[in-house]
């Protein structure tokens, strides 16, 4: 109804306008129209009076003819007359004809005028039929921009009422989740002490097996030692003097030998004495491995985690089955020692202390725990990480350790006072620590290697690499950094001026996830990491070349590595259940 309303006043506009320039047309052209019909009229009016001139000339003429002589004065003067009369009558017909000639030129303009004036005319209404043309197109295109509208409100009426029954579902969803939150929690805390019955009662049957060995290996003490001896000269034997005992005088009725081998003994971090370990020295005989001398299989699922102990001879492994195992080495061969049980989730790294009397384990469930060596118990669960903690170190004095989660955070711990002394945000997820005396060094998801003081608690530097870090190690000496990143490159850092200074790269070497760990040999000579296609490669320091790769072992990406102290045994694991051992041999 409205498109025909704008066109009915579009057509009254144009007959207004016709009328109007006609009326103008008309007003200017009138007076010579009507000048035009006059000099008509008077041109015809001269016709017929020259006509009857010569009509009265002739008959006059005819008259003198006949008469002559009469009226000859009067004829004269009608000539002379006529005569004037004929020049004024030729002057008017000379200056009508001028007139009319003006009058024809102007006529001729005026048409002119009139075509071009058509033309504009034409192709105003040409315009016009285009503008009408425009107008129903955009009218249309309002019609649909007006449904648009209208179908959008629909629409956005819609989704209002939609948030509205949304708001008030999520309102019914966030009471039920934080109800079932505070059931989530009253159940873990009712797991939590169930766990820790379990575990002491494990623990209290650890002590019963204990209690019986430490009976039958008196037993059987006793009875060698009722059986004769006899003495080798080359023992160290140590003679109690006759003198010795109350001080009062008196000797001993007997004399009294003992053999007892000197061995080195440590107090842990516990204060308690562990069983005699021998402290190894840095290794000078390293060997490259060469030939996977054992192939087995070592968790039930993914391995994440492998270390040698301080003696080379124990090997402990993690994996996603949720325990660490322990492996004794013997004649290439690894022989099932322990399995420590109590993580709730999958163990991400593991460590001992310097003497290989206790082992730490991180693990998915976002607590570490410490187990005994000797009698497999576990001793210590040190919870407080909101993230998986995804590495934990032993500090130098075995009394405290560094823990690094998926949280940002590294958190310091007590052994002693078994709490959490310092909580550090890092600001990026922490994927593995090393530690040195004061300082502890981080690798993160943000490409950041980061050196803390832990008395200060603050960064002493940053360095940032090209991919994200996936493992850190020492050398012996802890004056080079090795690190992994995603880059597919392996780079040893010198700490002395926090620099890069070798990088090590081979085509086909790829780094297989995020966790991924690489490791010096004890005398910091070679470096090893396995690759994502289950290639393990060694770099040589010296040369800064590779020195070589071993593919007949893993079949899956290799997680870790890890090299023995005495440099004999190189030890991987990987994404399968299967850990390898290498050797030259």
């Amino acid at each position: 109804m409205a498109g025909r309303g704008v066109e009915c006043l579009w057509k009254r506009h144009v007959i207004e306008e016709l009328k109007q320039r006609d009326r103008v047309q008309r007003q200017a052209f009138e007076e010579i129209i009507h000048q035009y019909n006059r000099l008509l009229e008077r041109s015809d009016f001269q016709a017929v009076l020259s006509e009857r001139l010569h009509t009265e000339k002739y008959e006059q003429q005819n008259r003198q003819d006949l008469s002559p002589g009469v009226d000859g004065g009067r004829s004269d003067s009608l000539q002379q007359e006529m005569a004037q009369m004929r020049i004024k009558h030729q002057e008017e017909l000379t200056e009508l004809h001028k007139k009319r000639g003006e009058l024809a030129q102007s006529v001729i303009e005026l048409n002119n005028q009139i075509q071009q004036k058509d033309k504009e005319i034409q192709s105003n209404e040409a315009k016009m039929l285009d503008f009408q043309q425009q107008i129903s197109h955009l009218e249309g295109e309002c019609r649909e921009l007006r449904n648009c509208l209208s179908d959008l409100e629909r629409a956005n009426q819609t989704l209002r009422d939609e948030y509205d029954a949304l708001q008030i579902t999520f309102g019914a969803l966030e009471e039920k989740l934080r109800k079932t939150t505070e059931d989530n929690q009253e159940l873990v805390s009712r797991w939590m002490a169930e766990k820790a019955q379990e575990a002491n009662k494990l623990n209290a049957e650890n002590e019963k097996d204990c209690k019986r060995r430490q009976a039958k290996l008196q037993k059987e003490l006793a009875d060698a030692a009722k059986e004769p001896l006899p003495i080798d000269p080359d023992d160290d034997i140590e003679v109690l003097p006759e003198d010795a005992g109350k001080g009062t005088g008196e000797t001993s009725p007997s004399r009294q030998l003992s053999r007892t081998p000197r061995r080195r003994r440590s107090v842990n971090s516990f204060g308690t004495s562990p069983e005699p370990t021998e402290v190894p020295s840095p290794c000078t005989d390293v060997r490259v491995p060469s030939t996977a001398l054992h192939i087995f299989d070592a968790h039930d699922g993914e391995v994440n985690a492998v270390r040698f102990g301080p003696g080379s001879r124990l090997l402990a492994t993690g994996g996603m089955d949720r325990r660490v195992k322990l492996w004794e080495v013997i004649s290439g061969h690894c022989e099932p020692k322990g399995v420590l049980t109590g993580s709730n989730a999958g163990i991400t790294s593991v460590d001992f202390d310097s003497a290989g009397s206790y082992l730490l384990a991180a693990s998915n469930d976002f607590a570490s725990r410490i187990w005994t060596v000797d009698d497999l118990r576990l001793r210590h669960t040190l919870t407080g990480h909101s993230g998986k903690v995804l590495s934990a170190r032993f500090l130098l004095d075995n009394a405290r350790i560094v823990s690094g989660s998926y949280d940002r955070t590294l958190k310091l711990w007590d052994l002693r006072s078994k709490v959490c002394m310092k909580t550090v945000f890092a600001g990026s997820s922490c994927n593995d620590i090393v530690c040195t005396e004061q300082c502890v060094m981080s690798g993160h998801f943000d490409k950041k290697i980061r050196f803390w003081d832990i008395r200060a608690e603050s960064i002493v530097c940053e360095l940032e690499l090209l991919g994200r870090v996936t493992s850190l190690d020492l050398n012996h000496d802890r004056t080079e950094l090795l690190a992994c990143s995603r880059d597919d490159l392996v780079k040893i850092i010198d700490l002395r001026c926090n620099a890069v200074r070798q990088t090590f790269s081979a085509q086909g070497f790829k780094c297989g996830s995020d966790f991924t760990r690489v490791t010096f040999s004890p005398d910091g000579s070679f470096v090893a990491a396995g690759s994502s296609d289950g290639v393990l490669y060694v770099w040589n320091v010296l040369t800064g070349k590779l020195e070589k790769t071993l593919d007949k072992g893993h079949s899956s990406t290799i997680n870790s590595v890890s090299w023995s102290p005495s440099g004999a045994y190189v030890a991987s694991v990987e994404k399968g259940s299967k850990a390898v051992l290498w050797s030259d041999m």
